[in-house]
């Protein structure tokens, strides 16, 4: 089979379509009544000028001037007669056409008698007609526009032959009547093809636009409901953009096109900000989003719209949520740690305590010399660590389940603070607590709370210690814009450098000798088993700060309760 005959159906069917669209576009009344108010306009326009010119003129008037009475009462009349058309129009008392063979025959009379008025034929007036039939024969059968133009050169030749029986004196002018008759007819009669036409286009015009309506909600439907989340953002770094995934994956309920990223997600745009600045930024960083609703850590896929990639144009940003895979990523660890455990259990944990145990039994013994006892002491000492490294694999390989309750912070905090302080054997001014709201509350797991502040303090009474003094300092309050309850732990120790930011809360990772790398991974992990957060943030002027952002108490306990 050739193209030919492949595409012989196509166009059938094309051709059909086009067809029944041309039929029902003859019957289209909308362009029929939009033809109607477009005249009428024409026909105010043109009794208000002739008013004015009789009225404003000087004699011998312009038009008038053979019978000025006859001529300023019908041009008044003629006035008259198109403001009430005008409300019928706006109303759509009158059926269509019945409307459009009444104008015309008024405009008929009402353009004969001022043309009459006027000197006859030689006045120019009779052209009206041939505007007002040949736009109406856009909106009416073939046959009344004819008969319409009868009437019409039927009006003209009378118009003649009246005025020169009436006045001898007159010259009649049969051939110019004829004439202005015979284009009249000839209007009538080709416009009804053109009418035809702009009917049948002006139906492919609309259905090319329900089209396209269509097409553009079909295209919306889609982006909407795409699991991936897409923003779109301006060169000024507003929302043009935004989909119903990526909406709830920022935890924004609306977000109307023009409003700016940073009322949305404040780290995503100061970095998209970074990234249009220094083009040594990767196109795919992942970000920890503190929402209205649960943290999120995402990885933002960012490309240029522009011409040539640049960055300084609009971009789509494709938001992917982390959190699931690093989920599946934390269990897998968890399980290898869970069997790694075990086997610590019973192959260094028993070794370990009977060295320990050994080793204190040999440091009572009366024969030692010094020297012994120190290497005794550091047989304990390093037992101890091993211990405590044991200890906390152990505790990650049988972590809990959170069991949340609301917490008055100002109170639980002195509580927490008295506690620490008589632990450590500070002083008092090493450690404070600023003054918190007595309605600030949180919902988290009492233990778990106190697990996580403890090793954030314990690690900056360390860190602090290095720099020749201690000051550990303890605040709280709600985010701005969100509400969110959080706390701050802030020392003034030696801060951490941006490269080793990005690992502190990895597993066994440690940045100075003798810690064991876990304190804070098992505290990031207790804060996200609570729908809290743990970050780091660069203190100004010095040290670091570790912020714990809760989950909003009150809508925890709205989700839980349906």
């Amino acid at each position: 089979m050739n193209q030919a005959q492949t595409d012989a159906p196509l166009r059938r069917t094309f051709r059909g379509s086009r067809d029944a669209l041309l039929q029902k576009a003859v019957d289209e009344p909308e362009l029929g009544w939009r033809v109607l108010v477009t005249l009428n306009a024409f026909r105010l326009l043109i009794s208000t000028a002739l008013l004015l010119l009789f009225a404003v003129g000087s004699e011998p008037h312009f038009f008038g001037d053979a019978k000025p009475t006859l001529f300023a009462a019908t041009a008044a009349g003629y006035l008259v007669f198109a403001i009430l058309s005008a409300v019928s129009l706006r109303q759509q008392w009158v059926p269509r056409v019945a409307l459009a063979v009444t104008q015309q025959l008024v405009d008929i009379g009402a353009i004969v008698i001022l043309m009459h008025a006027s000197g006859g034929i030689s006045s120019g007036l009779g052209g009206l007609l041939v505007i007002f039939i040949g736009a109406a024969s856009l909106v009416i059968p073939i046959t009344v526009s004819a008969t319409l133009a009868a009437v019409a050169t039927f009006f003209i030749l009378g118009e003649q032959f009246y005025s020169q029986l009436s006045n001898a004196s007159v010259l009649a002018n049969y051939p110019a009547a004829g004439i202005l008759s015979g284009v009249i007819f000839a209007m009538a009669l080709v416009t009804q093809p053109l009418a035809r036409r702009i009917r049948a286009s002006e139906a492919l015009a609309r259905q090319f636009g329900v089209d396209l309506k269509n097409l553009s909600e079909l295209n919306e439907y889609i982006v909407q409901h795409l699991r991936e989340s897409i923003v779109v953002l301006d060169s000024a770094n507003a929302i043009r953009l935004i989909n119903s995934s990526a909406m709830q994956l920022l935890g924004v309920d609306t977000a109307p096109p023009g409003r700016p990223l940073d009322e949305v997600a404040v780290s995503l745009a100061e970095y998209i900000e970074a990234w249009r600045a220094d083009r040594s930024l990767s196109s795919h960083p992942e970000l920890t989003l503190i929402t209205e609703g649960d943290n999120a850590r995402i990885t933002a896929h960012l490309a240029p719209l522009g011409k040539d990639g640049q960055r300084k144009g609009p971009i789509l940003v494709f938001l992917e949520d982390v959190s699931d895979m690093n989920a599946r990523v934390q269990q897998s660890k968890l399980a290898s740690l869970g069997r790694l455990s075990a086997s610590i259990a019973h192959e260094i944990r028993n070794p370990v305590g009977a060295m320990s145990h050994a080793a204190q039994l040999l440091q009572e013994s009366p024969v030692l010399t010094d020297d012994d006892k120190r290497l005794t002491e550091i047989i304990q000492t390093h037992s101890s660590r091993v211990s405590h490294i044991i200890d906390n694999v152990l505790q990650l390989s049988r972590r809990e389940s959170s069991r949340p309750e609301r917490l008055a912070l100002r109170d639980w905090l002195q509580e927490f603070a008295s506690e620490f302080e008589r632990t450590l054997e500070l002083q008092e001014s090493e450690l404070s607590v600023a003054d918190l709201p007595d309605d600030l509350e949180v919902r988290m797991d009492r233990g778990h709370l106190r697990q996580v502040l403890w090793n954030l303090c314990d690690n900056a009474v360390k860190y602090a210690s290095e720099t020749g003094g201690i000051m550990v300092e303890i605040a709280g309050g709600r985010l701005a814009g969100q509400g969110r309850p959080y706390i701050d732990v802030l020392d003034c120790g030696l801060g951490v450098d941006k490269a080793t930011a990005d690992k502190i809360f990895e597993p066994f990772f440690t940045a100075r000798s003798g810690g064991t790398g876990l304190g804070l991974y098992i505290s990031r992990e207790l804060c996200e088993l609570n729908r809290a957060t743990l970050l780091y943030l660069d203190r100004p002027g010095g040290g670091s700060i570790f912020r714990i952002v809760f989950a909003d108490p009150d809508r925890w306990d709205t989700q839980d309760t349906q």
